[in-house]
């Protein structure tokens, strides 16, 4: 396979016990300026609904532009990029009538991040890293989308599961090396695609570890299942992710305290990825990348952080300033499990082989 790294999680750890590693940015603000037309989105494809916004279907499309962003996120310093694949499940692609394309679009991104993080290392000798991005879906398990119908869902556990199963086994087979579940809004959600992917890192027989990534959806610190960051750890660790961080919904200066709670209880590397502060009226984000690094900065000082990058409205000058704050700086330290907790039953899930 190619780009097939059976050492990325010992890479990983290795250079993260020495520094704060960088994650990439944003992908649909660097998309955006783009100013793509329908066409562009659709390329030679026939399709019956409009493609426009369809931002995964660029990796078949204009893989030129995924992959350009790609290695812009590695010129400012990034060590990790995530697939352009936020949306590639069936059940996301059904809105664009694209659920026969979801194994070729995963495919296709893991191979252009692939190639860019191999070039990237093959110019100055650095590890680089793919993660390959799994989102929330566009259902939820722990919620009804009908207030007259609660006991209501729109999806069941295994048809979910199966879904994220379909997405990891491509991306897998693609050449990432980790798989990245992301913006967590519904921790039974997060928890059929982290089976998903310990199964499909079982079936590929090579390591593939697992990242998770919580978002918070109110100012009470809960994500859309009710669930505080620490609670969201505590579902999940037996999973035994490599990272456990937050993302999206807030800047950097709102996820802080967030940070501060997850450090402390969990034995696990975080990694953290705010997004450019908050929207304006326009929904455009605003926030300066000067200023995306000085808020990084407090979160260094504290302790908090052993991998970073961003999220919505970051940019590449993002990332070149989070970079240049970070460079030099210790990482957190992973605390000990307490006794009690590994007592209480609560070690890391191990699949079977």
């Amino acid at each position: 396979m190619t780009g097939e790294t059976p050492s990325a999680e010992a890479d990983f750890r290795a250079a993260a016990a020495e520094r704060i590693l960088v994650f990439d940015g944003g992908y649909g603000t660097a998309i955006q300026k783009h100013g793509l037309s329908e066409a562009d989105y659709r390329g030679d494809l026939a399709l019956p609904l409009d493609q426009k916004g369809n931002n995964d279907l660029l990796c078949l499309t204009r893989p030129d532009i995924i992959e350009g962003i790609h290695a812009a996120y590695f010129a400012a310093g990034a060590d990790m990029v995530e697939t352009n694949t936020f949306s590639s499940t069936t059940i996301a692609m059904a809105d664009y009538g694209c659920e026969h394309l979801v194994r070729e679009i995963n495919l296709a991104a893991a191979r252009l991040a692939r190639k860019a993080a191999d070039e990237a290392q093959a110019r100055d000798g650095r590890r680089r890293f793919v993660a390959g991005a799994i989102g929330p879906t566009n259902k939820t398990l722990s919620l009804s989308p009908n207030v007259n119908d609660p006991g209501f869902r729109e999806v069941d556990y295994d048809t979910l599961k199966a879904t994220y199963r379909e997405q990891c086994d491509a991306l897998i087979e693609g050449g990432v090396d980790f798989l990245l579940v992301e913006t967590c809004f519904d921790t039974l959600n997060a928890k059929a695609a982290g089976m998903a992917a310990r199964e499909a890192e079982a079936a590929a027989g090579r390591s593939v570890p697992l990242m998770l990534s919580f978002t918070i959806t109110d100012m009470s610190g809960r994500n859309l299942s009710g669930h505080t960051i620490v609670a969201f750890w505590y579902a999940l660790r037996h999973l035994k992710p490599l990272t456990i961080g937050a993302n999206c919904a807030f800047g950097a200066d709102l996820l802080r305290p967030y940070l501060t709670e997850l450090s402390k209880a969990a034995d696990a590397l975080i990694l953290a990825y705010p997004n450019a502060g908050l929207p304006n009226e326009l929904g455009q984000y605003d926030e300066l990348p000067a200023r995306t690094a000085e808020l990084i900065e407090e979160w260094v000082r504290d302790g908090l952080i052993n991998a970073v990058g961003g999220c919505c409205g970051t940019t590449p000058d993002h990332i070149a300033a989070i970079a240049r704050a970070v460079a030099g700086q210790p990482p957190r330290k992973v605390p000990r499990l307490p006794v009690e907790t590994r007592l209480a039953g609560l070690e890391p899930f191990t699949m079977a082989a």
